[in-house]
Parts: structure tokens; sequence; C-alpha cells
């Protein structure tokens, strides 16, 4: 989608001025991947217009491939304005009858799908139309099984309740996402509100028989449960200039972790040196710290771990 968003902690209303950037929980993802050096693609559907334009400019100059989002010449491209406020940013969406809202599941045949090792889901787009939700459930359950030939499916609970016409439904539709993926993301403040359940342990046990769960907890920190074990990393002590795209950011770094084969703590590290990144500017999209200032943090004990702030 398409971002504008003020230069400054005031309010949307008294701005004079607007930036124009990019945004969207899978397309964050995709540049955070593509600023960790690993190579990422993005499908999607925009319309054809100047907002659509600097999307592609700038995810292809971010490293991203962008050769299977599709143009509509029919409907526009997806936009939304941030708002400032005291302790939080609000978002004003704007894509009601978008080019992306049309996507549907006949873009689950899509080659660059097979090529890759992660397919990487989010609730926002099973949440936008029942045609994007039609593609969510040909990726998660038109596989057989959990074919370890396939590439591994990430989901991303991130659930919006704005989104959801109903809250039962979204409860229900998002928990049955989550089970037929092979990883999921969830926040534990999301998971009280759509479940009920606080407790990462409890949490983690409402996915099974997901593989691997990955339980966030905003400042405290984030547990991975996999194959039996239990994994647990503080966050990082970080000065917060916005909160808007930190958890696309964590994906992007644990994501990068699994594909770089490294262990869960390690996983969990990059994904919290990525949300830093975020959380320390107003973008949606940051620019991820090169490898020669994540691997030293990566090699910490845990207590200096704890303690150190990222620069």
């Amino acid at each position: 989608m398409a971002v504008l968003s003020p230069p400054d902690a005031r309010p949307l209303a008294e701005q004079p001025v607007l930036s124009l950037a990019i945004g969207g929980a899978e397309s964050n993802v995709a540049c955070g991947l593509a600023g960790l050096g690993h190579r990422a693609a993005w499908l999607s559907r925009l319309g054809d217009d100047p907002f659509a334009r600097r999307i592609l400019a700038e995810l292809t100059a971010r490293g991203v491939d962008v050769s299977a989002v599709e143009a509509d010449p029919d409907r526009p491209t997806g936009v939304y304005f941030k708002d400032p406020g005291p302790g939080r940013t609000r978002t004003h969406y704007y894509r009601g009858g978008s080019a992306a809202t049309r996507m549907g599941p006949e873009l689950a045949r899509q080659p660059v799908l097979r090529r890759a090792r992660i397919v990487h889901l989010s609730g926002v787009a099973a949440a936008i139309s029942d045609s994007c939700a039609g593609l969510v459930e040909a990726l998660l359950f038109g596989r057989e099984g959990r074919d370890l030939r396939g590439p591994v499916v990430s989901f991303d609970v991130n659930h919006r309740p704005a989104l959801w016409r109903d809250g039962a439904a979204a409860a229900r539709r998002l928990l049955a996402f989550a089970r037929a993926a092979d990883m999921v993301f969830v926040g534990r403040d999301e998971a009280e509100e759509l479940w009920g359940t606080a407790r990462p342990d409890d949490i983690a046990a409402l996915f099974d028989p997901v593989p691997l769960v990955v339980v966030k907890d905003a400042e405290h920190g984030a547990a991975s449960y996999a194959h039996g074990s239990r994994t647990f990393v503080p966050s990082l002590p970080t000065k917060v200039v916005e909160p808007v795209g930190a958890g696309d950011a964590f994906a992007a770094g644990y994501l990068a972790g699994v594909l770089e084969n490294r262990d869960e703590r390690s996983r969990l590290r990059l994904g919290h040196l990525a949300a830093a990144a975020a959380l320390r500017t107003r973008d949606d999209v940051p620019v991820m710290p090169p490898r020669a200032e994540t691997d030293p943090y990566l090699a910490l004990d845990d207590d200096a771990w704890a303690t150190t702030a990222p620069r």
C-alpha cells in the first residue's frame, strides 16, 4: 500500500505536508528480508496509478522482486494515512474496492510461489475481502499436508479488528488459518483479544499441531515453541519513535534466521534487532542493520544481550 505520513508527532489534522512511502504487512516483511541479504519477492495487485508506480519503484530499489505483481487498470491502489497521537499512532485505511482486494485463489498458481523456500501470509490479507481470504485458504489448505518438498508457509495472525465485521468469526477463521501453517507469529495481546488466552505457553498450545510458534510480547520479549522446546529472548532496550511496522520487521528478522539455519535463540535475536530498527523510525519499512552490526549481538551472552541497546 501507499502510506501518507506526517514528518513529526503532531496530529494528522494539523499537518500541512505529508510524505509518501510504502507499507503493508507482507511487503514490509519482503523488504526486511531483502535488507538482511535474502532474495525476496512480493505478490499482489496494484492499480495503474502513481501510487502503484511509487510502490513498485521503492520495492525494486530495496531489492524485492516485483515481477509477479499484477496491474489492475480499473481499480485504485490502496492507501493509508498515519495519525500520530499520545501514546500511539492511528492508521486510517482507504482500500475498499482497491486492486488488492480483488486478488483471489488463482494467484496461488503463480510460479514464484513454487520457487520459494518460505511463503509468508498474514491475517490482514485474509480480512480485506472474501476473494483474498480464498487466496489464503488456497495457499494454506491447498497442500497435501505439510509437504516437506514445498515451501514452508509462515502465517502472522496480525489481527486488525477494524477489518472484520464479526469478532467471533475473526477468531474462528484466524485460528483455522494459523493451524494450517508451518510457522505462526502471534502477539500475546492479540491472542488475549481473540481467544481469551494470555499465557504464552497456553497461546502456543492453541495452534497444535503447528511445528513452530512464535509468541511476541511487545517490550518484554518473544518465545518460540519448536519440537517440544521453548526458547525465550527478551526484547532489547529501545527508544520507541513509532511502533508501526515493528511486528513485520520482527518476522523478517526471524525468517532470515530460519533461512540461515540458525538456532532458535539467534532467530529470535535477529527478530528483535530488526524490530528495534523499525521502532526507531517513523517509516513502516526501516533500513535493516548491516550484518557487521548484527553478528556481534548474536554472539553476546544472555546477560549482556538483555542490557545492551542497539545502535
